[in-house]
């Protein structure tokens, strides 16, 4: 938690001192800094009287969910690859051995943020599902709501790819009347305006998903390496959307247990204790104790999508 509070240094792996002085920020208002993974001790002897937890140690485990989730993550050894978390935001990104700090990745909102054993969680927010909430949240103030069983229905039966958004134009950020920004933006970019809730559904999904291959490519590109595959973290109850981003990533789309969180804490925990001996056997138990689905993409035409997607947003 403390690399996510833009007071910690990630090349120096500490608490930043020019940043503190510069806002007369007291250095002893910071706590010492200990790596996920930490034994801190039993607990005080009345603590362990009261529970009954005679024999517990307490564990400094990973304090960030999505730390905790990629270190439950069922990785092969070798492997390259990205997450995507979905929510109203969403975050995507990749682990790196040391922080990559640029122009370039500054420009592209990317941040490094520690995880477990050191690495780094190389990754930026975008749009998530409050674009699709906020549709739905005005349509249900119309007295028109949309049962979640619909809705694949009504966005699957609509024309693909007729109208694309720009997901992180700001207007989009900011809640009120949801379908007409996005009749709005369609309008001022040249494209037929969708009048119904099921193009207007569509729309998002498909504009969600390719805005994720969008900084999948930003990934690749800082990186220097080239995903194979990647997990999907907090994966959407709109199938439809899980399947849109296989394809428009165009790779192996890993949906990652639901609880892949606690699963990492639980790791972190039981290697700092000594039951499991290293990262690569606590992936290995987690693959062979957890059942994950694999989303393959199977459609093509999301390549010229993606080119008209590029076009309407900023590089």
């Amino acid at each position: 938690m403390a690399s996510t509070t833009q007071l910690y240094n990630p090349v120096t792996r500490r608490w930043s001192d020019r940043l503190a002085r510069a806002l007369e920020l007291p250095l002893q208002l910071l706590p010492p800094l200990v790596p996920a993974g930490t034994k801190l001790g039993p607990l005080r002897p009345e603590i362990a009287k009261n529970t009954g937890l005679d024999d517990a140690q307490v564990v400094a485990s990973c304090s960030h969910e999505i730390a905790a989730a990629l270190a439950g993550l069922p990785i092969n050894p070798g492997e390259s690859w990205a997450f995507l978390q979905l929510g109203a935001r969403a975050a995507m990104g990749t682990e790196l051995a040391e922080p990559m700090i640029t122009d370039l990745s500054r420009t592209l909102n990317f941040t490094n943020e520690v995880g477990y054993g050191g690495s780094v969680r190389f990754s930026k927010q975008t749009a998530g599902l409050w674009i699709l909430e906020e549709c739905l949240q005005f349509w249900r103030q119309q007295d028109r709501e949309i049962d979640d069983t619909l809705l694949p229905h009504l966005a699957g039966s609509s024309p693909p790819f007729e109208s694309l958004i720009n997901p992180d134009d700001p207007r989009f950020a900011a809640p009120g009347d949801m379908p007409l920004k996005i009749q709005a933006f369609c309008r001022e970019t040249n494209q037929p305006v969708p009048r119904k809730p099921g193009p207007i559904l569509r729309c998002i999904l498909e504009s969600l998903a390719l805005q994720y291959r969008k900084i999948l490519r930003e990934i690749e590109d800082l990186s220097g390496r080239q995903i194979e595959r990647v997990y999907l973290l907090r994966a959407s109850n709109h199938a439809l959307l899980n399947h849109f981003i296989a394809n428009a990533l165009g790779l192996p789309l890993v949906i990652a247990p639901a609880e892949g969180t606690a699963i990492g804490n639980v790791i972190v925990q039981a290697l700092a204790l000594g039951h499991i001996q290293s990262l690569d056997q606590a992936r290995d138990i987690v693959r062979n104790s957890y059942k994950t689905e694999t989303l393959l993409p199977y459609a093509t035409a999301w390549d010229a999508a993606y080119a008209r997607l590029t076009r309407l947003c900023p590089s």
